[in-house]
């Protein structure tokens, strides 16, 4: 079985997630795995999905979604998933503050050198204000949010994390 990451980006606008899933399940490609999201009109999905089809008759088949322009499909082939092993538990990070230059470096690196696995991670800026949410895999949460409130203290930002439910995720 074939194994692909096919990325669209573009102006947003109704029914690209609908064309793009409908093109998909005619090769007969089973999505495993997606995020998809609107950032200041522009629209971002990257999905991971599996099937027969060759990465020449996937582009192919998405071909028709650019014409107009509007949409750059890539599709790339991906390696079966390694086992990574989640070690640790689950937390939430939440941060905000006024918009600058380096929060998410800063706090990315903050997670990275204290043993946490950012898996997922969202911004917003909404007017001055600055938001993360992300998920995190961490061995040691004290040492980490330790760490966190550290450098939001540079940042002039705020910080929370908390375990995440994960009867939820």
């Amino acid at each position: 079985m074939n194994e692909y990451a096919v990325t669209v980006i573009g102006h947003d606008r109704p029914g690209i997630i609908a064309d793009v899933a409908e093109h998909l399940a005619r090769l007969g490609l089973n999505l495993t795995d997606s995020t998809m999201t609107r950032l200041r009109g522009h629209f971002a999905m990257t999905l991971v999905c599996s099937g027969p089809p060759t990465a020449a008759e996937v582009e192919a088949a998405l071909e028709p979604l650019t014409v107009d322009r509007t949409l750059l499909v890539t599709v790339r082939s991906v390696l079966e998933e390694s086992s990574y092993e989640v070690t640790g538990t689950h937390h939430i990070l939440t941060v905000h503050g006024a918009d600058r230059l380096g929060i998410v470096a800063t706090l990315s690196r903050t997670v990275a050198e204290a043993g946490g696995n950012i898996t997922d991670l969202t911004t917003r800026l909404s007017g001055r204000l600055y938001v993360i949410v992300a998920e995190v895999d961490v061995t040691d949460p004290e040492r980490l949010d330790a760490a966190l409130h550290t450098a939001a203290e540079r940042l002039g930002v705020e910080v929370s994390l908390r375990p995440a439910d994960t009867d939820v995720l």
